[in-house]
């Protein structure tokens, strides 16, 4: 019996990071993104540990930050951190994904122009001043994306991304591409979300944040 052997070209997977946040696995796409610290909070009773990780492109411009908050271990307190209700915002794309459930929270937020007129100020104060503190100012325009998960329990996750846009949105040429340049935008802020969620019930909190569809782009210019 004749056997034929065929040599398989192994794959090519990108290096990814991660970072511990918590009890949580904090996984990012690449090895290009930088490690902002750590730190921990008392939220409304939980003792919350935050990490922050941030993207630059070739000039050294912040291109994105990634803020995550979580339990600090599984000894969850038994009360979790109500960040308030989930209601719709002018000109803010909202998933209320709980259906204001009085037993769990799941919020989704996207703000397109979340450079314009102080609105990170006025609707996320803290992630706000931390970035000052840290004297990091993202490349404009960028948007926000905001994801609360928190159940009666105490489990809790809050992230807080701010993207340059040029790496979630595509140059519109014409109006039917303008009308679906926000698509990836949203998809991703779903992913991220999805991701955050699964990372609660997982024994090692794995959140594995999904790559940005435009990063290479955005990295040469």
């Amino acid at each position: 019996m004749a056997v034929t052997m065929v040599a398989c070209a192994p794959l090519t997977v990108p290096p990814r990071e991660e970072y511990p946040v918590g009890r949580a696995r904090l996984v990012m796409p690449s090895d290009a993104w930088q490690d902002l610290g750590a730190t921990e909070e008392i939220v409304d009773r939980s003792l919350l540990q935050t990490r922050a990780v941030g993207l630059r492109d070739a000039q050294g411009a912040w291109l994105a930050v990634v803020r995550v908050q979580t339990n600090r271990d599984g000894r969850l307190s038994g009360s979790a951190p109500w960040f308030g209700a989930c209601p719709p915002q002018d000109n803010v794309a909202v998933q209320d994904a709980a259906a204001s459930s009085p037993v769990r929270m799941d919020c989704l937020r996207l703000k397109r122009w979340a450079s314009s007129a102080q609105w990170l100020d006025k609707n996320r104060p803290g992630f706000a001043r931390w970035l000052a503190g840290q004297q990091i100012a993202v490349a404009q325009p960028y948007l926000h994306v905001g994801y609360w998960y928190a159940t009666a329990g105490g489990a809790t996750v809050v992230v807080d991304a701010l993207v340059d846009q040029r790496l979630l949105i595509p140059r519109a040429r014409n109006n039917e591409e303008f009308m679906a340049a926000g698509l990836p935008a949203r998809q991703w802020a779903r992913e991220l979300s999805q991701a955050a969620r699964l990372s609660i019930g997982m024994m090692d909190g794995y959140l594995a944040v999904p790559p940005f569809p435009l990063t290479d782009t955005a990295l040469r210019n």
